[in-house]
């Protein structure tokens, strides 16, 4: 009886995923064929139907999956505590100091390599 019962949502979601992919190819569809139509019209008429084809995708177990996915990120989002602003311009005049010195080294120990390989060949 279970496996009757968890059959039937696979079998819906394949004709949920299937009016989704319907939806999307006559967005597609239509879009190219009233290429002649006001640009406004084709626009409306793909956001109206890509809307559709969203609704219909949120219905599936995947867009379930998605929106309660969704809904924790969002969660987790509200719980990240975020640096004030003299934090952020401390820390940004540290990684600025830090690049700094290391360019410096770089371009140091470039041009003493630079010098003692002139010096070896010459």
């Amino acid at each position: 009886m279970k496996a009757k019962a968890e059959a039937q949502p696979a079998s819906l979601d394949a004709l949920k995923w299937f009016a989704v992919l319907l939806l999307l190819a006559l967005a597609i569809a239509g879009n190219m064929y009233y290429a002649d139509a006001p640009m406004l019209y084709r626009v409306i008429g793909v956001v109206v139907l890509c809307g559709f084809a969203g609704f219909v995708f949120m219905r599936t177990s995947k867009g379930k999956q998605l929106a309660n996915l969704a809904r924790e990120a969002r969660t987790e989002i509200r719980k990240v505590v975020w640096p004030t602003r003299p934090e952020t311009t401390q820390t940004t005049l540290i990684v600025l100091a830090a690049v700094t010195l290391v360019a410096f080294l770089l371009w140091l120990v470039d041009s003493l390599l630079s010098w003692v390989i002139k010096s070896l060949i010459y």
